[in-house]
């Protein structure tokens, strides 16, 4: 029997994640969406779960939780999911000598992690350019699933394995210790848990207003490259993606590759540009991507920087055609003075679960489950 009730107010990835957890722990949930079904930053990703980007003790362990979660989910609700693993790869010597540090470093921390030279990467996966390649790095850890499934069909999971309930396309207007209203529909609930991503002005803008937290929009394209039937077989990175993830910055000589990259790609460092590409079920390519960071945001892509995006990519990846399907941006909370993610109790049982910036695919659902029973000790 449920003794408890808990209201969740957004069905993106991070409230799916805690209506999970407080079902586990016996609450009656059920899901608030102002949306006919969840279209923010959760559809709009790579759908990498991405454990090597996070820095070794609470976040990696974090991830790789959430990657378990992922699994059993997606196993029970009949998603999509491949086991890719990841692969930088280096075309310039400061690139690889970053890429055999941090393989000391991970292996140290006895992550799967394996040196790969140029002939043993053409061997295994289609798709990397030869012409100067050093070598990559790849890692095991990471996984892909379809983000768009993937949100579209967890409630799915989640209405028939946990009894959560869901609610669509209702805005909650107004929020107290027990009571959540939808303009005059008032609903009751033992625990409010707000988890409204991008959206942090709407209710509680006090309390976001006193945090060091902002917003980034990111351009993203998809390509049916892989229409042909080429499969890389992982996700791929270049070198730029070693000066964006937290985890790479235990590499002795990062800070030279960065300078490099500052005097040789001025504009790639300056719009946050790191370019990365995942392959989903259907052969597509979902690539990018860019980083804007403020509190709103013109609302037009920029071809000049989907431009850069591809000209980076082409460097490393080769496919027979470049078919672009789509291109579209997305917008996420981030949190700018390092902390990975916002958790608050504004009212007596009415919480805020925010702020895990790119990141949310990989650690939400172990998140969810670390802050539940948190509140439930």
């Amino acid at each position: 029997m449920h003794n408890q009730s808990a209201i969740v107010i957004g069905a993106g990835i991070v409230g799916l994640a805690t209506a999970r957890a407080l079902s586990l722990k016996g609450f009656s949930v059920t899901v608030i969406e102002r949306s006919e079904r969840a279209v923010g930053a959760s559809v709009r990703n790579f759908g990498m779960i991405w454990p090597i980007g996070q820095p070794s003790g609470t976040l990696y362990n974090r991830a790789m939780r959430s990657k378990a979660i992922w699994k059993e989910v997606a196993d029970s609700a009949g998603l999509w999911y491949r086991e890719s693993g990841s692969l930088h790869v280096a075309y310039y010597d400061d690139e690889m000598q970053v890429l055999e540090e941090l393989y000391d470093a991970f292996h140290t921390n006895g992550q799967p992690v394996e040196l790969m030279r140029k002939k043993d990467i053409i061997e295994e996966f289609e798709g990397v350019v030869e012409n100067g390649l050093l070598g990559g790095l790849y890692s095991a850890t990471e996984m892909i699933v379809d983000p768009r499934e993937a949100i579209a069909t967890i409630p799915q999971y989640l209405s028939e394995f946990l009894e959560v309930k869901f609610i669509w396309g209702k805005a909650v207007t107004n929020i107290e210790s027990g009571k959540v209203y939808l303009g005059k529909e008032c609903l009751q609930a033992d625990v409010v848990v707000v988890c409204s991503g991008a959206d942090f002005e709407t209710l509680f803008p006090e309390q976001f207003n006193g945090l060091a937290i902002t917003k980034c929009k990111l351009q993203m394209l998809r390509y049916n490259a892989g229409a042909d039937g080429m499969h890389i077989g992982t996700s791929l990175c270049g070198g730029l993606s070693l000066i964006h993830y937290q985890s790479f910055k235990t590499a002795p000589s990062l800070p030279q590759l960065k300078a490099r990259y500052e005097a040789e790609m001025s504009e790639y460092v300056k719009w946050g540009i790191h370019v990365m590409v995942s392959q989903n079920h259907l052969g597509e390519f979902t690539v990018g991507d860019t980083h804007e960071y403020g509190l709103t945001f013109d609302p037009f892509d920029s071809a000049y920087l989907n431009n850069l995006v591809t000209q980076y990519l082409k460097q490393f990846v080769h496919a027979q055609s470049w078919n672009l399907l789509q291109s579209w941006n997305g917008i996420y909370a981030k949190m700018t003075n390092g902390a990975t993610e916002v958790f608050l109790e504004p009212l007596p049982g009415v919480y805020i679960l925010n702020g895990l910036g790119g990141a949310g695919m990989t650690l939400s659902f172990g998140l969810a489950e670390e802050k539940i029973a948190t509140i439930l000790s």
